[in-house]
């Protein structure tokens, strides 16, 4: 057999294999903050698995990761500090400043800012992450919890509990350009791709609120209705909206429910069934599947997103509330 024949032979026998053999797309590590075992778990979603838990701090909660996915941020709440983690070793490599009880926080862009909501203080801190130090401090309404930057960097959205606003802070200024009013408890934020509008969460409004960025005014109210689960159990908290703007999903709470929203009508798709009390949600870097946090059922839900099943939950530890994830 010639050396031409060989290599033709040996490229459609590869072919024929990558057909028929299953590649796995789970590749990534996904890291779940513990609120009650003050720790960190690592897991991988491929094989199933908790790989390992590290001791982080005292009631660890809010977590986001670096753009190059080298460092974990986590609100160590009682500690009143962020813990910076490397995600490779899991050591931590430094901390960085932050008012009372730090809960949620949100990264810019770049990668250079961390904007931390402070629920004791009725704050948001500013931290240059280079510096290593707070720059400004942001009288919000009370008991700020979640919190986001559009992907523009233009706005930094802050949502207060109590109060039942989104303040709507210039990320340049960082005043307060506008206060919005909407539905009770208001608990995450999070952006459309193109920053041109705002998903927000209440709680105990059972709705989620979309607003346009330019007029920060509610365009549509979403109410939710799952046969069979009491309203009072149906409390919207963690909000995601996928990059292409096709969908967006939204953690129920103690409905045990994610409900699948269609970006576009606003429309509910589907509700899907995982853990007790899922909290918040964090997509794969290829926005593939979606990772949820159980709070009383100790686990974590993988949402495959072409089918919109779930296809694993995966026990991980005590409370897990944050949620990370690394390709």
């Amino acid at each position: 057999m010639s050396m031409e024949s060989k290599k033709v032979k040996k490229l459609v026998l590869s072919t024929l294999l990558s057909s028929i053999l299953p590649v796995s797309a789970n590749a990534e590590t996904v890291f779940v903050t513990l609120e009650k075992d003050n720790a960190l778990a690592m897991v991988d979603p491929a094989e199933g698995e908790l790989i390992k838990t590290v001791d982080v701090g005292q009631r660890p909660r809010g977590i986001t990761i670096s753009p190059d996915y080298k460092v974990l941020y986590i609100a160590t709440s009682d500690d009143n500090i962020i813990k910076v983690i490397d995600t490779d070793s899991l050591k931590e490599i430094g901390t960085l400043p932050s008012a009372d009880d730090p809960e949620t926080f949100a990264l810019n862009p770049k990668g250079d800012r961390l904007y931390v909501s402070n629920e004791d203080d009725s704050m948001v801190t500013v931290i240059d992450i280079g510096k290593k130090k707070a720059v400004k401090q942001i009288k919000v309404g009370v008991e700020p919890e979640g919190i986001a930057v559009s992907p523009d960097n233009r706005w930094v959205v802050s949502a207060t509990e109590t109060t039942n606003m989104l303040h709507w802070i210039d990320a340049k200024t960082h005043e307060i350009a506008e206060n919005t009013l909407i539905d009770a408890r208001p608990r995450a934020v999070t952006f459309t791709a193109d920053s041109k509008f705002a998903w927000a969460t209440s709680e105990m409004g059972s709705t989620l609120s979309i607003l346009d960025a330019n007029s920060k005014q509610v365009v549509k109210r979403v109410s939710f209705e799952i046969p069979g689960v009491a309203k009072d159990k149906i409390q919207p908290v963690g909000v995601v909206v996928d990059k292409e703007g096709k969908r967006g999903y939204v953690a129920l709470g103690p409905a045990n429910r994610v409900a699948v929203m269609n970006a576009k009508s606003y429309e509910v798709e589907k509700y899907l069934l995982v853990g007790q009390r899922v909290w918040n949600l964090a997509f794969s870097p290829d926005q593939k599947r979606l990772y949820t946090t159980n709070g009383v059922s100790n686990d974590i839900s993988i949402i495959d997103l072409d089918s919109l099943t779930v296809t694993k939950s995966i026990a991980v530890g005590n409370y897990p509330w944050g949620v990370a994830v690394k390709p």
